[in-house]
């Protein structure tokens, strides 16, 4: 079904997507002199006399790009703002109450302003570096009365520079020139002068403004290295290695003494790790005469922080501020099995390494939203993080429809500045049964799929089929199946396209639209039996064009999907057992494959085999960009290729989880939720953690002739427990019960909230 609607109409109702009302009476302010260079920082600051305090007093804050928020010289917000933005011509803002930080009498109101001034593949420079700010409460508006200037203390720095997919420079300050005392009341405000209105707050090239959708960035403080014992106290003018806990956004920080104008350098291990040329970010400080502390504000990733100090500096302490994205670590899972356990750890590292303004693949070389890692990163993150994490998976799914092109195509990475190529797979992936609708399925929030309903649509309507019931080749973009090699693409995106036509299905039915809903059923019942008609030979699915062993990543999506029936699981057990040619993106499909088909034993060997290396040989917490050559042939220093923090490797961990122990949502909002275990080699498995719901748990033992489970099922929940069926006698909290129904070889058990133990003979 094709649908034409007029290219400008299609851009208003994108743009239309959650937008606000915000009546701003804020103007935007900048400098005269400020010509929008890329890395500018401005400080703006206003005086003001209060005779009452109020309780609450929100500020509304926006800038392009960044801004650090100072109230009578107590740092309120570090690091504020995201990235540009919510579609491709808008800006996002801030919300904060300042209450807290004022008093009565002289206040002094100080923020910092830093303009990327560059595009990237997380970022839409808007061309004009400037402030709003608001808070009603006092009566505070930004207007001709501030007062501002350029600080010139921040420098640009010469070869190496960030790789063109970031938006950010790196951070070169130099102590003789400037500091941090303006910030303060009562400091000489020398260079300051009187700011310009550009326009209104909500006005071009800013546009209207998008109340921020994700938290403030958790502050985890200062703190010392692992070595801290260990390093020097004066400079060496060579590298000095300060070891971190894990892998983590790290901010350095210096406490020295020296003569005026030595240079220091600060980067990670992180900052060109693949020597591609794809240098990440990193920082310089010239210091000033006497003893000094800096901090950096700029967060880069790794696992050591390194610092050049010239000779002659004398070194006090060096330490690190630790920031991250608002959300707790809630989740867990343990075995018998170290090597599970370890993976599971290693995969959460990742995802949290790979989140801040947005999802990331990975936080150096690009920080982008790619689509296929997102789909990855927010089905893990329903298994280890707290419910709060789902704001960026909310963000992401809105943001990915607001960039719709008015040819209905999506692409990603957005929000970008630099890029607008279509990879086929991933926009099916993201719009399909295990992207969007598995983010509603985990939170019930249908208001989001609403929105987004018709740009799914849209873009489901780019994609035409063949006579003979198979779609339509076509490359988009960038003709991407996956990483590495022997790739069978077409069949891969005719894969995809059936999972997205399920995931479509689903939103119809939950918006009500019956008309979509009778048309997609109809649809997909027919591309299935096109698909096993055209790709099936009898041994596995493939391609014409295609040639070599069979792809395992396209046989797993036809099991997951649903487009192979259980009569084909042995053969294409077969081809599980002989073809390694996933990425760690596409393994976690293969690995769900083999859990749907019965095969706990073989995925959980195969996925030890696949991540050996990643977790036994690795000096890393967290899990790289590919797999490597596999155990027992050569392999270069690294232990995998690419960036050694990548999100889409982290698929065991759901694996783990939703398999292996057998938590899985059945209605949304985990409302009702499966328990079916598959331990598979494992004796001993347990997995929890905190739902939209409340708490969920679950711990397994088994052996030949028994199965013991300890169960907590929210309250207002239902879980519903599959037994084997050969288990035929089941005790929960001491009583005797009787099973639901029969499902296969499993009897199926219903526990309203509260905690249980079961044990099955």
């Amino acid at each position: 079904m094709k649908l034409f609607i007029l290219p400008v109409l299609i851009c208003l109702l994108t743009l239309n997507i959650n937008a606000e009302n915000t009546s701003w009476k804020a103007k935007r302010i900048t400098l005269e002199h400020s010509q929008n260079e890329t890395n500018t920082w401005i400080n703006f600051r206003k005086d003001i006399e209060l005779e009452v305090l109020p309780d609450r007093a929100i500020a509304k804050i926006a800038t392009d790009s960044k801004y650090w928020l100072w109230i009578n010289g107590q740092m309120v917000v570090y690091e504020g703002l995201l990235k540009r933005g919510p579609n491709p011509q808008d800006t996002y803002y801030d919300e904060v109450d300042i209450a807290p930080y004022l008093k009565s009498g002289a206040n002094t109101v100080a923020v910092l302003t830093w303009y990327f001034g560059k595009d990237g593949f997380s970022h839409k420079s808007s061309g004009q570096a400037g402030l709003a700010f608001e808070c009603n409460a006092i009566d505070l508006y930004t207007d001709h009365t501030w007062h501002g200037k350029l600080n010139k203390a921040f420098e640009k720095t010469v070869y190496e520079n960030p790789n063109y997919r970031l938006p950010e420079s790196n951070i070169r300050f130099n102590a003789q020139i400037d500091d941090f005392e303006w910030v303060k009341p009562g400091a000489d405000l020398k260079g300051f002068t009187g700011v310009v209105v550009s326009g209104e707050a909500e006005s071009a090239p800013w546009n209207k403004l998008w109340l921020r959708p994700i938290p403030q960035w958790k502050d985890y403080g200062i703190r010392n290295y692992e070595n801290d014992n260990e390093l020097p106290n004066e400079g060496t003018g060579e590298w000095i290695e300060c070891r971190l806990p894990y892998n983590c956004h790290a901010h350095p920080i210096l406490d020295i003494e020296a003569p005026a104008g030595l240079v220091i350098r600060m980067q990670t291990d992180n900052f060109d790790y693949m020597g591609l040329n794809v240098a990440s970010v990193r920082a310089e400080y010239i210091t000033k005469e006497g003893r000094q502390q800096y901090e950096s504000l700029g967060w880069m990733n790794g696992h050591v922080m390194k610092y050049m100090i010239p000779k002659g500096v004398k070194i006090n302490s060096l330490t690190y501020r630790e920031t991250g994205y608002d959300c707790e670590f809630t989740g867990y899972f343990n075995s018998n099995d170290p090597f599970y356990d370890k993976l599971w750890q290693m995969a959460v590292r990742t995802l949290y390494v790979t989140m801040r303004d947005t999802y990331m693949d990975c936080p150096d070389r690009e920080r982008a939203q790619w689509w296929g890692d997102v789909v990855n990163e927010s089905g893990e993150a329903f298994y280890a993080l707290s419910p709060s994490s789902s704001a960026i998976t909310k963000k992401g799914i809105l943001e990915l429809i607001n960039w719709q092109r008015p040819d209905g195509i999506i692409y990603s990475p957005v929000p970008e500045g630099n890029w607008n190529k279509e990879l086929p797979g991933q926009m099916l992936a993201s719009v399909g049964h295990y992207g969007f609708w598995n983010y509603y399925m985990n939170t019930s929030d249908k208001e989001t799929i609403e929105k987004v309903y018709d740009g799914v649509r849209r873009y489901l309507d780019v994609w035409e089929l063949e006579p003979d019931g198979t779609l339509v080749h076509r490359e988009g973009g960038w003709y991407w199946g996956d990483w590495g090699v022997k790739i069978d693409k077409q069949l891969l995106y005719n894969a995809w396209y059936y999972i997205a036509l399920k995931g479509y299905l689903q939103m119809s039915e939950l918006v009500g639209r019956t008309d979509e809903v009778q048309r997609i059923t109809e649809e997909m019942a027919a591309f299935k039996v096109a698909f096993n008609k055209v790709f099936w030979d009898g041994i596995g699915y493939r391609t014409d064009a295609y040639e070599g062993e069979y792809d395992d990543r396209a046989q797993a999506l036809a099991v997951v999907g649903g487009l192979a029936d259980e009569d084909k699981y042995p053969l294409l057990l077969d081809i599980f057992k002989s073809s390694y040619l996933a990425s760690p993106y596409m393994e976690k499909y293969v690995l769900e494959a083999l859990f749907k088909m019965g095969e706990p034993d073989f995925g959980l060997a195969r996925m030890k085999d696949r991540y050996y290396r990643m977790v036994e040989e690795s000096p890393f917490t967290t899990l790289y960009e590919n797999f490597g050559p596999p155990r027992g042939e050569q392999q270069s220093e690294a232990i995998g290729y690419g960036t050694n923090n990548h999100a889409w490797s982290g698929g065991g961990l759901t694996i783990l989880s939703q398999y292996v122990c057998g938590l899985e949502p059945i209605e949304p909002g985990w409302k009702s939720f499966k328990v079916k275990p598959q331990l598979g080699i494992l004796k001993y498995a347990e997995t929890g953690n905190e739902t939209v719901a409340g708490r969920v748990e679950v711990k397994v033992n088994q052996d030949k002739t028994e199965l013991t489970m300890e169960l907590a099922v929210p309250e207002g929940s239902n879980a519903i427990v599959y037994i084997p069926a050969k288990l035929k006698r089941v005790i929960a909290n001491k009583n005797r019960i009787n099973s639901d129904r029969k499902e296969d070889d499993y009897n199926l058990y219903r526990f309203k909230g509260g905690t249980y133990n079961i044990v099955a003979r």
